[in-house]
């Protein structure tokens, strides 16, 4: 990618809220260009707990601002990604009537310990609080509890030494690197005048020029007159670069194993388990494309170049689950993918880490004689706030370009949530309609639409013929691989395998596919047979070694 000259404002970072960011200025007619050292969405974005929550744990530390934004914001996700996002029925378990109280208004007021113990009267007094906070644009129930008889004849697989359960309502999304990278589609079809790169490092930063340097391509250079750090973990690197440096992050490590066991999986029938591990740390399991997703750690960490999930965490979160789930099994060998990464988390001499405020902020480092552009880093935020992050940003943005708000993004859908059929009935006729527009048979469109939403058209109608299959993973055609490739800013095999497909986390990766995949991406990108075998040799190492994957 050859860009040169002036631009109003560079994003360093493509994670989701660099993305997010990208797309409302680049719908206000502001010229982007977004840039990341790596894949899009292949840091902290691409290791959630994927879910899309409003912070339930948050009012115990009295972040009530946070859990109504996050409730909001959720709420608006489940109607502008349906594509990706859909509710989640969650079951907290609960081992007393009253413990915890004390220690709540402790935290409440300040202390640095959380309590090991939360009871029934106060999880009620929380869901209460917090069906009144996502009361704005409600779509889902109301929390309900039921004592104990009730809940092991609902779920008998629980410790029977549980008094009662709360039910309540999150949501849960499917592909969260897929709509990071909606989010950067979206932007650079409404302003012609932005720009994305991906494996681009910034090398230099003087007289107002910032330098890039493509992993494959011609160095560029671009004057921007505003930057964003948007680099998560790496903020305060990127700000050294820059010229600003600064003391801004104090991450943890979340790490996260997805389990083959079909036993769990139908008992929890769709359902979240988010619970209490024995540290008082809150733990989780639910139902993630057919395996039982179980998170998360949180340790102090702030490497975000060597994270991975080491031996420790994932004992920790198999013994969290053998506890809850006594007479299920669970051994290592079960374990078909693990995953981590680093909270980007505000720098805090909190002893607890779940303490660490999950909010945002942006502090900007004014211009000064060394650098005529202002710095805005995007300090903190979780997933769900993404959108709320971002237009908070925009609009100082706009504000420092003396400019005005053309569109507000609140009920703007992304990527293939646009026009997404919002019941089965609205389903059927969708189907129904592209069937006989296209020729695709209804139940390939079907899995196409769950994978991408309405943009499922394009994918049933690229290539000559979509019934050729991968090897093993027989539900991906290698058509629609092709039109990954060219179409989706693909540098790497992994890229497809991780972040373009759910091939990776969901299991269904082989070897055989591994080499197919590849084959297909060297004959659009021009690969050679050295390139080839490098890529296939690369992606096997991550996958293997970070991911703890067997490729059979």
């Amino acid at each position: 990618m050859a860009v040169t000259g002036e631009v109003d404002v560079v994003i360093l970072g493509a994670g989701i809220n660099g993305a997010g960011l990208f797309r409302d200025l680049c719908a206000q007619g502001v010229s982007c260009l977004i840039v990341d050292k790596a894949d899009f969405g292949s840091g902290t974005s691409a290791a959630p707990s994927r879910l899309i929550h409003g912070g339930l744990k948050y009012l115990e530390t009295g972040e009530f601002g946070l859990v109504a934004q996050s409730t909001l914001e959720r709420n608006l996700l489940l109607k502008n990604a349906p594509h990706y996002v859909s509710p989640l029925p969650t079951v907290i378990p609960i081992f007393s009537w009253s413990k915890g109280i004390l220690a709540a208004l402790r935290t409440l007021f300040g202390s640095t310990s959380a309590p090991r113990s939360r009871g029934a009267i106060l999880i009620k007094i929380g869901l209460m609080i917090y069906d009144f906070y996502g009361s704005r644009n409600q779509i889902m129930p109301r929390h309900r509890m039921v004592g104990r008889r009730q809940a092991l004849d609902e779920m008998p697989a629980l410790n029977p030494a549980i008094v009662a359960t709360g039910t309540y309502y999150d949501a849960k999304i499917s592909h969260p690197e897929r709509l990071v990278l909606e989010l950067i589609l979206d932007g650079l079809q409404a302003n012609a005048a932005s720009a994305s790169a991906n494996y681009t490092a910034l090398v230099k930063s003087a007289d107002g020029v910032l330098t890039f340097q493509p992993e494959n391509g011609a160095v560029f250079s671009v004057r921007p007159k505003l930057v964003i750090n948007a680099a998560g973990p790496w903020i305060d690197d990127v700000n050294d670069l820059l010229g600003a440096p600064s003391k801004m992050i104090g991450g943890t490590k979340g790490s996260h194993i997805l389990l083959r066991h079909d036993e769990l999986v139908r008992s929890l029938a769709g359902r979240m388990l988010y619970f209490e591990a024995d540290d008082g740390r809150i733990c989780l399991v639910y139902d993630y494309l057919g395996l039982a997703l179980v998170g998360s750690t949180d340790i102090k960490a702030d490497n975000p170049d060597e994270v991975r999930c080491e031996a420790d965490e994932v004992e920790y979160l198999l013994d969290s689950v053998r506890t809850l789930l006594p007479g299920m099994a669970f051994e290592r060998g079960q374990i078909v993918y693990a995953y981590s990464g680093i909270r980007p988390l505000p720098a805090s001499d909190a002893s607890v880490p779940g303490l660490i405020s999950r909010d945002h902020s942006a502090p900007v480092a004014e211009p000064d004689r060394n650098r005529p552009f202002a710095v805005i880093s995007l300090v903190g935020g979780k997933w769900t706030t993404f959108r709320g992050f971002a237009e908070e940003v925009a609009d100082t943005v706009l504000g420092r370009l003396q400019r005005s708000r053309k569109v507000t993004t609140q009920a703007m859908p992304i990527g293939g949530g646009k026009d997404f059929p919002a019941d089965a009935a609205a389903r059927a006729t969708w189907l129904a309609l592209v069937h006989a527009e296209t020729g695709a048979e209804e139940r390939r469109l079907d899995e196409l639409l769950s994978r991408y939403g309405t943009r499922a058209t394009q994918i049933a109608t690229f290539g000559p013929d979509d019934k050729g299959r991968l090897p093993d993973s027989e539900s991906y055609s290698k058509s629609e691989i092709d039109y990954i490739v060219r179409s989706e800013f693909v540098e790497h095999l992994a890229d497809i395998v991780m972040r373009r497909s759910t091939l990776a986390i969901s299991g269904s990766l082989t070897g055989r596919d591994l080499q197919e995949i590849a084959a297909i991406a060297g004959r659009a990108l021009g690969w050679s047979a050295g390139r080839l075998a490098e890529e296939v040799e690369a992606a096997a190492v991550e996958l293997e070694g970070r991911n703890l994957m067997r490729l059979d």
